[in-house]
C-alpha cells in the first residue's frame, strides 16, 4: 500500500534529497542507495545535515567525524552548540505566523476548558527566568539538574533552561516510586530538585509530597529544591533543609534581565541530559548524551524520517506534534525535541485511557477515545503513541468517526514495542472511514524502534516507500543497522541481533561515574568488539521493511518503558516470605506484553490473594505500577546456571515456543530437574493460544 502524496505537499526527505542534488550534486536512484551513502561517507553525510537544517556556532569544526572505533568517536570537533539555543532562535519567526510553543491538556483540563497555550516569546522569558534563578543558587556548567515531574510545560521549560546554562538535565516520572528515583539520582548527585507536589492519573490525585521529602533526604547533594505546585498542596508538606522556592512565576526575573538572556555556547560534546536504561543486573545505566548530536540526529529524525515539519499547504494551525509519553520514557525528550525546529508541541499528562474510577471512586472502563479526543480539539497534525495504545483502541473498537474532527492528522506514529498488522489495520481502516478526501484515504504510519540508549532511532518510515502492515518501512540514514546470525553475518529474511556498525552522533558519551567506560562497552560491545549491539531481535526484508521481534536480552519492555530485572527482584525478594524469584517479559511481534512473575516462597507459605496483593504492592511502591506482573506463579526452584545466574533468557525463549533443546543446556545448569514445571507451563500456554 502507498500513500498518495499530491502537489503542493513535497515530504522533507525529498526535500533533502533535491537539495542535495542541487547543493552537493549527489543523485541516488533508490532510497537505498542513498543510505548506503549515508553510511559510508559519514564525513558528507552528517556536514549535510547540518547544512541542511542550517546549524549555527560562533565557531568552525574542525573535522566532522575523527574516524575513532565506537565507543571513542568524536564529532564536529570545535563546534559550539546549544540545544536550546536551537530551540529559541525560532520564537520570532514562529511567534509571527501565529504558532504556540506548547499546547497542553491534562485529565481534569480535557472537555472542561479550553487547551492551555504556551507562546513562543513567553517560552522564552520562563526559560530566561528560571535560568537566571538557577545560576543565583550557584548552578554551574556541569552541574545536575534533577526533576521529578510530569508531563507538563513546566518540565519542558525546567529542561530547557537547565540546558541554557550548560547544567546537566535528568528527570524521573512521579509515577516511579522512591526506590527507583534513588537508584537514578543517587548515582548523579544533583545540586538541584525540582519536583511536584502531586500528580492526577485516571481520575485519583497522587499526592507525592512524602516522596519528595524522602528524596531530599536521601540526596545530600541537593542544596536547592523547586516546586511545581502541581495539586495546589501547601508548600511546607515538603520537608526539606536545602533551601526551597516557588516555581514559575516564583522565581521570575525582570524583564530587563530576562530581555537580555542568552543561552551559553557550549562544546558540540558538552553533557545534555541523563537518561535510564536498565540491563539485567546493577544499577540503571546512567547515560549522558551531547548537546551537539542530540541535536543533529533529533533534527534528521523529525524532519526527514518522521516528516514533522513538511512542505504542505499551511492550514491555519500550522504543524502540530503529538506524541504520547510520560517523563520516565525518553519519548518525553522526543516529544520535546519537535521544538528544535519550531514545530507546536502538543503534550498530554494523565492515563491515555482516561478515568478509570468514578467520582465515587469507583473502578469504570478506561475510555481509548481521550487522546483523540485531545488531537481533535488541538488539531494534531503528527499523532504518535506507544504501540500498545494502538492495540488497547483496537480491542475497544474506538469509532474514530465519533471523536471529533481528525481530519488534520496526516501521520501515525508509534514505537516501544512492535506494531501488530491487525492494529495497523485497525487505524488505517479507521481513517479511511473519516477521510474528508482522496488524498487523505490511506494514512501513513510512521512506525520507528531505536531506543534511550542513543537518544534516536535505527528504522523507522519514509513518506514515499511503500507501507506493509506490522512492519517499519526502512533502515534511516545515517544508521549502518543490520541483522547478524551467530557467526556474527549479515542476514536478510533472518531474524538476528540488531547490530549498529557505524557510530551515530547521538550515541553516548558515556555513563556517568564508568571510569574507564568499562560498564558501556560491557553494555553495547561485549558480543561484537567496536560494533554496536542493540539488544533486539531484527528481521530486515530482502525489500527493505523491518520487523523487531521484541528484545534478545532479558530487559523487561512495558508499553514501551525499560526496566532491568534487577530492580524488580530488590522490591520482590525484600519481602520475609519470598526466597527467590525470577521475571520474564514476554513481548513478541506485536501481541500484548504478557510478564510473569515466579516466586520461592518460605516454607508452609502458599500464593494466596494476600500474597499476590503484597507482591503487587511492592512493585508498584518500589517501580511503578505499569511493572505489576499479568500473573504470577509459585513454582519450587528457579533455573539458575552453574555460577548462580538466573537463566531468564532460555524461561523468555521457552515461552515464546522455542524447543528446550535449543534454548537451554541442562549440563550447565545448577538445577535442570526444575526444568519440567516451565516446560509444562509452555505447552499449556501453546494449548490455550490454539484454542
Amino acid at each position: 500500500m502507498t500513500e498518495t502524496l499530491t502537489p503542493p505537499y513535497v515530504p522533507q526527505i525529498r526535500l533533502y534529497q533535491n537539495w542535495l542534488r542541487d547543493a552537493r550534486g549527489l543523485s541516488f536512484e533508490s532510497y537505498e542507495a542513498l543510505r548506503q551513502w549515508s553510511t559510508t561517507d559519514l564525513n558528507a553525510f552528517w556536514q549535510s545535515i547540518w547544512d541542511y537544517f542550517d546549524l549555527q556556532s560562533p565557531a568552525p569544526h574542525s573535522v566532522v567525524c575523527d574516524g575513532a572505533p565506537m565507543p571513542h568517536t568524536r564529532w564536529f570537533n570545535g563546534a559550539q552548540v546549544n540545544y536550546a539555543q536551537q530551540v529559541l532562535r525560532h520564537v520570532d519567526a514562529a511567534h509571527a505566523g501565529g504558532f504556540s510553543a506548547i499546547l497542553s491538556h491534562n485529565e481534569k483540563t480535557l472537555g472542561q476548558q479550553a487547551a492551555q497555550s504556551l507562546s513562543w516569546p513567553e517560552l522564552r522569558r520562563q526559560v530566561a527566568s528560571l535560568a537566571l534563578h538557577l545560576q543565583a543558587q550557584g548552578v554551574q556548567p556541569g552541574d545536575r539538574v534533577a526533576a521529578y515531574l510530569p508531563n507538563i510545560p513546566e518540565a519542558a521549560v525546567a529542561f530547557l533552561a537547565t540546558a541554557s546554562i550548560g547544567a546537566v538535565w535528568s528527570i524521573c516520572a512521579p509515577d516511579m516510586g522512591t526506590h527507583a528515583v534513588l537508584d537514578r539520582f543517587r548515582q548523579i548527585e544533583p545540586k538541584v530538585l525540582i519536583a511536584c507536589d502531586g500528580v492526577t492519573y485516571s481520575g485519583r490525585d497522587f499526592d507525592r509530597t512524602g516522596v519528595v521529602t524522602e528524596l531530599c533526604a536521601a540526596l545530600p547533594s541537593v542544596r536547592h529544591v523547586v516546586i511545581q505546585r502541581n495539586l495546589g498542596l501547601p508548600l511546607d508538606a515538603i520537608k526539606t533543609e536545602a533551601t526551597q522556592a516557588g516555581y514559575l512565576p516564583a522565581t521570575s526575573q525582570n524583564d530587563a534581565q530576562t530581555d537580555v538572556f542568552e543561552p551559553l555556547w557550549l562544546p558540540f560534546e558538552h553533557p545534555l541530559w541523563i537518561v535510564y536504561s536498565s540491563g539485567t543486573t546493577g544499577l540503571p545505566k546512567p547515560i549522558v548524551h551531547g548537546h551537539g548530536g542530540t541535536v543533529v540526529v533529533a533534527l534528521a529524525l523529525k524532519g526527514l524520517h518522521n516528516d514533522v515539519g513538511c512542505s504542505y499547504e499551511p492550514n491555519s494551525l500550522g504543524e502540530r506534534y503529538h506524541w504520547y509519553s510520560s517523563t520516565g520514557w525518553v519519548m518525553w525528550n522526543a516529544q520535546i525535541s519537535g521544538l528544535l525546529s519550531g514545530t507546536t508541541c502538543c503534550i498530554f499528562d494523565g492515563n491515555p485511557g482516561g478515568r478509570t474510577v468514578d467520582a465515587a471512586g469507583n473502578k469504570i472502563a478506561p475510555d481509548w477515545t481521550t487522546l483523540w479526543r485531545f488531537a481533535a480539539e488541538l488539531g494534531v497534525t503528527f499523532f504518535g503513541a506507544g504501540a500498545a495504545f494502538f492495540a488497547n483502541c483496537l480491542k475497544a473498537d474506538v469509532d474514530l468517526s465519533a471523536c471529533g474532527d481528525l481530519s488534520h492528522v496526516r501521520a501515525l506514529g508509534t514505537t516501544g514495542s512492535p506494531l501488530s498488522a491487525e492494529a495497523q489495520t485497525w487505524g488505517t481502516q479507521q481513517f479511511r472511514s473519516i477521510a474528508a478526501t482522496d488524498a487523505q484515504k490511506d494514512i501513513w504510519w510512521c512506525n520507528i524502534s531505536g531506543g534511550t540508549d542513543f537518544a534516536g532511532a535505527f528504522i523507522g518510515g519514509h513518506r514515499e516507500l511503500p507501507q506493509v502492515a506490522g512492519e517499519m518501512q526502512c533502515r534511516l540514514l545515517g544508521c549502518a543497522v543490520e541483522a547478524w546470525n551467530e557467526q556474527g553475518q549479515p542476514v536478510l529474511d533472518e531474524v538476528g541481533e540488531l547490530v549498529c556498525s557505524q557510530p551515530i552522533p547521538s550515541m553516548p558519551l558515556y555513563f556517568w561515574g564508568d571510569e574507564g567506560k568499562q560498564r558501556y562497552l560491557s553494555s553495547y560491545f561485549d558480543m561484537y568488539p567496536g560494533v554496536w549491539r542493540h539488544g533486539d531481535w531484527l528481521k530486515v526484508g530482502s525489500h527493505g521493511g523491518c520487523i523487531i521481534y521484541g528484545r534478545s536480552d532479558a530487559t523487561i519492555n512495558r508499553h514501551g518503558l525499560r526496566m532491568g530485572t534487577s530492580e524488580l527482584y530488590s522490591a520482590v525478594e525484600a519481602l520475609p516470605e519470598v526466597l527467590d524469584s525470577m521475571v520474564v517479559d514476554l513481548e513478541y511481534l506485536g501481541r500484548e506484553s504478557y510478564m510473569p512473575l515466579f516466586v520461592v516462597l518460605r516454607d508452609g507459605v502458599t500464593l494466596d490473594d494476600a500474597v499476590r496483593a503484597r507482591l503487587n504492592e511492592a512493585i508498584k511502591t518500589a517501580l511503578s505500577p505499569r511493572f505489576v506482573p499479568n500473573e504470577i506463579f509459585q513454582v519450587a526452584e528457579i533455573p539458575r546456571t552453574l555460577s548462580g545466574k538466573k537463566q531468564e533468557l532460555p524461561i523468555k525463549k521457552l515461552l515464546l515456543g522455542q524447543p528446550l533443546e535449543k534454548v537451554v543446556n541442562r549440563e550447565a545448569m545448577a538445577n535442570p530437574g526444575c526444568l519440567d514445571w516451565y516446560v509444562a507451563l509452555a505447552k499449556a500456554r501453546e494449548s490455550a493460544a490454539l484454542q
